[in-house]
Formats: C-alpha cells, structure tokens, sequence
C-alpha cells in the first residue's frame, strides 16, 4: 500500500531521528567500554588484592571529562611503594586533627610544640578552621584538608581525633595519642602510602563487615547501609562481600599517596557526604571501612599486628607469639582488676552494714578474707612483667635492622629503618 504524499516527509524525519539515537547510543556505549574498569573485589581474597595497574591520574581524567562522565567515574591510581630519603632527612608533617568546640586540644601544643597541626572545629563556623558543612564527623574534616591543601602537602599527614586518650587507641602505647604521634614511622607511611594508626584488629578485622547483610546489628549499624554506599561512592565497582580494617578513622598518608588519586574525586566525595540522607553517625561511621579502599585499593587492609607496631612504632616482640602472650598477659590482669574491685565493693557494703548506713545485711556477700591482698600482688607482678616486656620489645625496635627482619624487608648494611 502506497505511503500518502503527506505523511512520507515526517515518516522520513522520525527514521532520521531513530538513526541519530541508536548512533549516539552506540558511541556513548564504547565509551564506556573503553574507560578502565576496577576490579571487582568481592572477587578477590580479602588482603590479597593486587595494587592498580595504570595509566597516569591526569589522563585518565582527562578520558573522563571528555565522555561527560567525570562525576560517577573513579579512577584506577597507581599504587606504587614509595621510598623514603636518605638518613636523617626532615619530614615534613602535619597533624589535622577533628574536634567539637568543647574538646580540648591543648595537650598537643604542650607536648609537641614543633608539630604542625591543622585543627579543625566542627560545630564552630567561626573557628580559624572549619569545615564548610557540619556533617559526617571526622569524615568531612579530613576530605576538606585534603581538598583546601592538595597543591602543597607535607611529607606526611596524620588524620586523628582530639582526645589524648582513648580505648581505640593502641593498647601497648598506654591507649596515648601522643605516644602514636611521636613513635610513628615516617619511613613506613612513604613505603607503604597508607598507614592505619590503629595495629589491633578488633574491632574491624579480619572479617568485619559485609555489604550484603540487610538485618541490623547493634555493634555494627553502619554494615547495612555499604551495599547502597558503595554503589553511590563506586558505581562502576563491585561490591565486595567484605570490609574490613581496624577502626576507628585514624591514618597517616604519604604525599605520593594522595597525588595518586586527581582531587576531583576528594570533591566527589565531599560532595556525596554533603548530599547524603544518611545521619552524621552513620554516615561517618561507613567511611571507617572504605578509607583503606581509597587509598589501598583493598576491601580488606588488615597488617599483622606485631608488625604493624614493630615496623610502624618500633614497638618490637621477638615474634608472633610473643606479642601474643604479653596480651593474653594484659587481658588476665585486666580480669584480676576487676574481680578486686568487686571483692572492694562486697567489702563496703558490709562495712556500711556494720556502721549502720545500711538497714538490711542479712543478704550481703561476705568477701573471702584476704582474697584482696592476693589480688593486689599478682596485678602487680604481672604489671611488673607486662612493663619489662613492653620496654624489651622497644629496645629491640631501636635497632632497624630487627624492625626489617620482623616486618620481612630485606635488609642492607647502612639502612636506618
């Protein structure tokens, strides 16, 4: 049947426009295929995954730009080892640190007065440093240094909370963030490009958190939320069945290591925290299990714990074992504490009952006679052992080449770390 004169014109234009469409399709599809894919590392064995293999930040950026998709596009950096200078070489460094109004951060300025520090004040808008929004904790400080400071960064920077003291922080160095600071080996951060301030694995290792679980857990709220993160922080990346590493968002970064992400993609996610639904204990929270996704490119970034503090603190135990007993050691004289300080608490209600400031004493437990003493003498005698272990295995750090040997680096004459 005959197409009317009428009608073929505009049967014509639409058949154009279809070709124009499936054209534009097409290009836009090989597009796609020909920028570089992460691996997905829900594939990969947990710790095992290889460093990216690539080209240069800058063109593959540029690769980026010009599909239109630079936003949702993260690009593969090129995690090489860096090597540290010469002997007696002087880093720079910086400590930025994320604190609330009511924090004090005085302790830092008064132990190491030489540090440089970058201090900023999440709740005050007013404060000399201030994010530019107050939202996603630590999270939104450490991005916005990054973001203000990536033209001219320090050798190395350390990411930490304000307070002195905390249970996240390392057990060996008496839980002292001062200890973490002044102990911290420069020249491990410039090898490895990421260091997790914290060496224990719990909580966070060696199999913390997993993407697809969909029913709350109350010690761990955030695991439910990954699956839908990563998809919106790494669309193009699969996502893992775990994460993992120690928490709690406390790192040091080499230079090199940052330059080996294009800022752009520190903008892109600042602006995802910025924009996020999620509440700020949440959505800080999930970055403490894909920082060492960024920088690492690893789903699971878990180091052996003596040689995190042996290579990284110089806090050195002879071997695994070792390192292990001196904990099992701490966890008995941690157990021994708190049974004398039950035994001190029965002991005051009856001695209250005695005295008459307690009517009824019929159903108090009377304390083992002595047990107390008992108690006492053996906290102190392992705190005598836990004390000499501790100071040994920082006398063998003192020597780099144990610090080589038990980190498995090989070793030369003349090597000062």
């Amino acid at each position: 049947m005959p197409v009317p004169r009428k009608i073929a014109p505009l049967l014509a234009f639409a058949a154009f426009g279809f070709i124009i469409i499936v054209l534009h399709l097409a290009v836009r599809q090989r597009s796609w295929r020909d920028i570089p894919q992460v691996v997905g590392l829900g594939e990969v064995v947990a710790g095992d995954s290889p460093a990216f293999e690539i080209q240069s930040p800058t063109s593959s950026l540029d690769d980026a730009t010009q599909t239109g998709n630079r936003q949702t596009w993260k690009p593969r950096p090129s995690f090489l080892p860096g090597v540290p200078p010469g002997p007696g070489h002087n880093y720079t460094k910086v400590l930025v640190i994320a604190k609330v109004r009511d924090e004090k951060t005085d302790w830092i300025h008064e132990e190491i007065p030489d540090l440089q520090t970058a201090i900023y004040v999440a709740d005050d808008p007013s404060a000399p440093l201030h994010p530019p929004k107050n939202k996603g904790n630590e999270v939104m400080i450490y991005l916005t240094y990054i973001i203000d400071h990536y033209e001219e960064l320090p050798d190395i920077i350390m990411f930490m909370h304000s307070h002195r003291f905390s249970w996240h922080n390392n057990d060996i160095l008496n839980n002292d963030a001062y200890e973490i600071i002044t102990r911290l080996s420069s020249e491990r951060v410039v090898r490895d490009g990421y260091m997790n301030l914290r060496c224990h694995w719990s909580p966070g290792c060696p199999d913390w958190i997993h993407p697809g679980n969909v029913e709350e857990d109350r010690d761990k709220k955030e695991e439910r939320e990954l699956a839908r993160v990563w998809s919106e922080l790494f669309p193009l990346d699969t996502i893992p069945q775990i994460l993992a590493q120690p928490c709690c968002g406390q790192f040091a970064l080499s230079r090199e290591r940052v330059h080996a992400i294009p800022k752009i993609q520190f903008s892109f996610y600042r602006d995802w925290l910025m924009r996020t639904d999620l509440p700020d204990y949440l959505s800080g929270r999930v970055w403490e299990y894909i920082w060492q996704y960024i920088f690492t490119g690893k789903n699971a970034f878990c180091p052996d714990q003596h040689v995190c503090y042996c290579d990284g603190y110089g806090v050195c135990f002879e071997n695994e074992q070792a390192f292990d007993h001196w904990f099992e050691l701490r966890v008995k004289t941690n157990d021994l504490e708190r049974e004398l300080e039950a035994w001190r608490s029965k002991a005051k209600l009856i001695e209250d009952a005695a005295t008459g400031v307690l009517d009824e004493a019929n159903d108090l437990e009377v304390p083992e006679v002595g047990k107390d003493a008992t108690l006492e003498y053996e906290i102190q005698q392992n705190k005598r052992q836990l004390d000499e272990q501790r100071d040994d295995a920082i006398n063998k750090g003192n020597d780099p080449q144990n610090r080589a040997a038990i980190a498995g680096r090989e070793w030369h004459d003349g090597d000062w770390y």
